[in-house]
């Protein structure tokens, strides 16, 4: 008897293949088969001339979706039918969430097999996981694909029905999404606090005492018996402190002058408070958590973090990553408390067995939480893993073993000092027991350095005692905006508000990113002009459409459709149908909606207008009579642009660029200009006859209004040559490039770079110092130095070296190109040249089998290219043949 697997991914059914039984063949069929049509090509001719054929749903016959297999996607589907002609059963084996359950219900749609058919679920890709899985098969959860359906068709409505009404409004192009719009409305939100906040300023004291020469800091909290203002106290839209507020704000005279009468009296401790405090482990990580935390720990993004942990997933190294669950399994606990008492010792492991539950009503994807896979984890080491997979699965080790350790232990102590009428707050902190922080401490990627930062240690101090006041420094703050959204806080937001699934969350990212309503700058997305135009057209014309609530209870109504408690049709009926319904409210606004107010963007604090054009966003101001134009460098989003960056923009349209002078060699005029990536200087006007014009970009740092004459020739004079190397007799460059100045080594076709940090300037560094740079080790993304740890002495074979190296993720063994991690338990002093030979022989016999397996899968798809090559040449001669006759 043969068996049918069907999977999704190759990788998939590669890992699966290990656990099945002879007679199981496993195919992947890359995803879904059957979609709505995303073109008008894809439309079969019987449907083209229906009304609602664009739309892909038949809205007044039951919603009916109208499904198409795509062009890449029926090769796949023919071999599919070729392979169950074959098979005596067939069993879809695609993932456990309603995305998963569509899949297979579709591949049942299509191949209607006429064998009998089991759907098999797991959450893990191991030998018990998918042995127990085939012992327990069930049929297709028609209310779980219904919910994946509606979900479908929402999307498609409110995307092809708001769509085409941005076109014709705003621009071109653009696209409205379900949950999308709401996301980029929550950017836009933000940035619009931002641009209304009014910063308010204060001074304070911050005193460095010293008791038995154990230096410590104490900062003014309290003046005459009042509390001393603080950022908080402020109204964040006039500057001023929020009424009802009763507090001292100091001016810098007033700071200054109480700085000057308190530098030289006596300081005493008035009282000391310990608080004890605990810190729970975190519970383990769902979708939501993971992205969070790859985010902010190892700065991969959404749709990165999900890719690798997808690839984790699929070769069996974690469960599965779709999931809203912060449940674990007996097995896994007891994996987990294994661990924590093999790694760190039964005092590090929580007196009983932690079970985490969800909070969110959700929660339906997966029955258990993002954890190693297995009923025995995995060190990440053990795992031979490398670059972004190691790291997210050492993430993941990290936070499911302290999820099952003991909660730390810490104490909160608060030293009160008085001196003179104002009164000094000192604030430590001690780890009685750290607990799960050995292990994971969510922000770090480091435990043993996060563990450190976590304390601050204050010398030991009794009432009454007088520390000496060594340093009083008078300081000044600024009430600071709200901070923009990034990956990791949108997410965090998305989720609190019940605004689409984790599983969603790293394309609702990536497209908002890539349809142009988002930059990413230093990890935080700023909302572009078009964002600004798009929300404002739909908060005032659907609002319901960009409101949390409303989308949130249609997430709620799609869980309830999964659960079967809610009709999926009359819910579609009553959102998109009828006098209030999605389509008939599109028709009514369109005649409403006037172009010109929704190509205006009104950004706060700016007098000139605003416009979203044919060729992207500009500035509209009134010189008399007339209106003046200037485009917006794409590169200059709402959140730059000022009343100064106005003026620029104008003043360059009327006058040409600024000119900073003439060159004094050349004579030409020098300009300075604002590109795409920010501002450059140019020599020269651009004219027929000099199409390009020498150009240099601004160092970055380099603020608009510092630079000079002399500075802009130096730029223009880049790359400088300092000299040649003594030894090598290599000339030696200094320039600015895309990443920052650098100083460049060149021999020959060969090119050693080291970057130029401050205090280093790429115009006045010497030929000495570019050689001390050269002579570093060189680092790249991630690398560590290659000065070894250790020399462990010459490989028998062929005397190359074997050293141990510091690695971003360890310390490793190295013999030419074969790198082997140091196993665990050993360190850098224990590992012998015997050992190492004999990792490294490992090591390389498994790079032997995968480069076996990569040739034989090669000559197979040559063979393939070929037998087709031949097949079609074959097939012309006869063509032709026929065509003679």
């Amino acid at each position: 008897m043969s068996t049918l697997v069907i999977v999704e991914s190759p990788t998939k059914a590669r890992t699966i293949r290990n656990y099945l039984p002879n007679g199981y063949r496993v195919e992947a069929s890359m995803g879904h088969v059957r979609d709505l049509p995303s073109s008008a090509d894809e439309i079969p001719p019987a449907h083209k001339d229906k009304d609602w054929a664009k739309l892909g749903v038949d809205v007044k016959n039951k919603f009916a979706p109208l499904y198409v297999v795509p062009k890449t996607k029926k090769k796949v589907v023919k071999e599919l039918k070729e392979a169950l002609k074959v098979a005596d059963e067939l069993i879809l084996a695609t993932d456990e969430d309603r995305e998963g359950e569509s899949i297979s219900w579709h591949l049942l749609q299509l191949l209607k097999p006429k064998v009998p058919t089991k759907r098999m679920v797991f959450h893990e890709i191991t030998e018990d996981a998918i042995q127990k899985a085939l012992q327990n098969c069930r049929e297709i959860d028609e209310n779980l694909v219904r919910a994946q359906e509606t979900r479908r068709i929402l999307d498609r409505l409110v995307g092809y029905t708001l769509s085409p009404l941005l076109w014709k409004k705003i621009a071109y192009g653009l696209s409205a999404g379900r949950v999308q719009s709401v996301s980029v409305r929550l950017l836009v939100h933000r940035e619009r606090e931002r641009r209304a906040f009014m910063s308010g300023g204060y001074w304070d004291l911050k005193a460095t005492l010293d008791q038995n020469e154990n230096l410590f800091e104490a900062k003014l909290v309290t003046l005459k018996g009042k509390k001393l203002v603080t950022g908080s106290d402020f109204d964040p839209n006039t500057g001023q402190i929020a009424k009802g507020k009763d507090v001292v704000l100091l001016n810098e005279e007033e700071a200054t002058a109480l700085h000057d009468r308190l530098i030289d009296k006596t300081w005493k401790v008035a009282n000391i408070e310990e608080r004890p405090t605990k810190r729970r482990p975190y519970p383990p990580f769902t979708t939501s958590t993971l992205q969070q935390d790859a985010n902010r720990k190892l700065g991969l993004s959404a749709r990165d973090t999900m890719r690798t942990a997808q690839k984790l997933y699929e070769e069996g190294y974690i469960t599965y990553m779709r999931t809203d669950s912060v449940h674990l399994s007996d097995e896994a606990i007891a994996a987990a408390r294994s661990c924590v008492e093999k790694k760190y010792g039964k005092e590090y492991l929580s007196p009983k067995p932690k079970q985490y539950t969800t909070k969110s009503k959700g929660a339906q994807e997966a029955h258990e939480a993002i954890r190693p896979a297995g009923s025995t984890f995995r060190t990440p080491k053990e795992t031979r893993l490398s670059d972004r997979e190691f790291r997210l699965y050492d993430l993941i080790w990290k936070r499911t073993v302290a999820c099952q350790m003991a909660d730390a232990r810490l104490t909160q102590i608060t030293v009160n000092i008085e001196v003179e009428d104002a009164g000094f707050r000192a604030n430590g902190k001690r780890i009685d027991f750290p607990g799960f922080f050995r292990a994971y401490v969510e922000g770090s990627d480091d435990p043993d350095a996060a563990l450190e930062n976590q304390e601050v240690l204050l010398p030991t101090l009794k009432a009454g005692d007088t520390p000496k006041c060594n340093e009083l420094e008078v300081l000044q703050h600024e009430t600071k905006p709200p901070a923009r959204y990034s990956e990791a806080s949108l997410v965090k937001m998305l989720e609190s508000e019940g605004i689409g699934r984790p599983s969603t969350y790293a394309s609702i990212i990536g497209t908002i990113v890539d349809r142009g309503y988002a930059q990413i700058r230093n990890k935080t997305l700023i909302p572009t002009f078009t964002a600004f135009a798009v929300t404002s057209l739909l908060e005032t014309h659907f609002n319901d459409l960009v409101d949390t609530r409303f989308t949130s209870r249609m997430e709620q109504t799609l869980d309830d459709i999964a659960t079967g408690e809610v009709k999926w049709l009359p819910y579609l009926e009553e959102f998109y149908l009828g006098e209030t319904g999605l389509e008939n409210q599109v028709k009514v606004r369109e005649e409403e909606i006037d172009p010109g107010v929704a190509k205006a963007v009104n950004l706060e604090n700016l007098d000139a207008k605003v416009r979203i054009g044919r060729f992207g966003p500009y500035i509209e101001v009134e010189n008399g009579e007339e209106k003046i134009a200037a485009s917006i460098p794409p590169d200059l989003t709402p959140a730059d642009l000022n009343p100064e960056q106005v003026e620029i923009l104008i003043r360059q349209k009327l006058e040409g660029p600024d000119k900073l002078g003439l060159h004094p060699e050349t004579g030409e005029p020098i300009y300075i200009l604002t590109g795409n990536y920010g501002p450059y200087v140019q020599l020269g006007e651009k004219t027929e006859e000099n199409k390009k014009p020498k150009r240099a970009s601004l160092p970055k740092g380099m603020k608009q209004e510092d630079l000079t004459l002399d500075i802009a020739v130096s730029l223009l004079a880049l790359p400088r040559t300092l000299g040649v190397h003594p030894a090598t007799e290599a000339k030696i460059q200094a320039n600015n490039g895309r990443f920052g100045p650098y100083v460049v080594q060149t021999q020959g076709k060969e090119k050693d770079y080291r970057s130029i940090k401050a205090p280093d300037d790429v115009l006045t560094i010497t030929l000495e110092r570019a050689l001390e740079l050269l002579a570093q080790p060189k680092k790249g993304r991630g690398k560590g130095s290659k000065t070894p740890l250790r020399e462990l002495g010459k490989h028998p074979d062929d005397d190359a070296p074997i050293n141990i190296y510091e690695g971003p993720y360890g310390k490793y063994i190295k013999h030419e190109k074969i790198n082997v991690g140091i196993p665990e338990g050993e360190t850098v002093e224990s590992v012998t040249l015997e050992m190492a030979l004999k990792l490294l022989a490992e090591k390389a016999a498994t790079k032997k089998t995968t480069r076996k397996s990569t040739t034989r899968k090669s000559t197979t798809t040559k063979a393939k290219k070929t037998t087709k090559a031949k097949t079609t040449r074959a097939k012309k001669s006869t063509k032709a043949k026929d065509e003679e006759k």
